[in-house]
């Protein structure tokens, strides 16, 4: 039977906002730095900083195309 426990949590940060990945990718960031876990639970935690690195860059194109949108429509006016 295959491990549902990813696909879940990677379905999870699909839903959050740009500042809860944020935050959470920085939590991750410091769990890595401080070591002393076992390989399995480094790459876990990895791909999940990965996951929530993705969906920071999500929200931040889609508000990058919210002003180029914007500043395009005030040139037309």
């Amino acid at each position: 039977m295959p491990d549902t426990s990813a696909t879940d949590e990677l379905g999870e940060i699909a839903g959050f906002g740009y500042e809860r990945a944020r935050d959470e990718l920085v939590n991750v960031v410091k769990m890595l730095e401080q070591g002393g876990m076992d390989l399995d639970d480094a790459l876990a935690l990895w791909e999940r900083g990965e996951a929530l690195a993705n969906r920071c860059e999500e929200h931040l194109a889609g508000a990058r195309q919210r002003v180029e949108k914007a500043l395009a429509d005030s040139e037309r006016e």
